[in-house]
């Protein structure tokens, strides 16, 4: 997992996928198949995918391994790749 989560999602200029530039305020959110930045928009088309329940499973399970927070903690890696996050 990427240690400096935190940093790489607040201060992400651009989507990891569509390369659109973040307005200031925009939200963005974790991908849970890069763990990289991206928009809105790019979420959606990933939630369409036909794996990314299965995905998911196996992201939140490899959190829990890894981490010391649960799921559903706001300040945890986890809890990014589902809930949208702004600067």
């Amino acid at each position: 997992m990427n240690d400096k989560w935190e940093k790489d999602l607040a201060c992400a200029e651009t989507c990891s996928r569509c390369s659109r530039i973040f307005d200031r305020k925009e939200q963005r959110i974790m991908s849970v198949y890069t763990h990289s930045p991206i928009c809105m928009q790019c979420k959606q088309e990933e939630e369409n995918r036909p794996d990314y329940a299965d995905v998911s499973k196996e992201m939140i399970a490899q959190c829990l391994q890894e981490t010391d927070r649960p799921y559903g903690n706001a300040g945890g890696y986890c809890f990014h790749h589902f809930c949208p996050f702004k600067c």
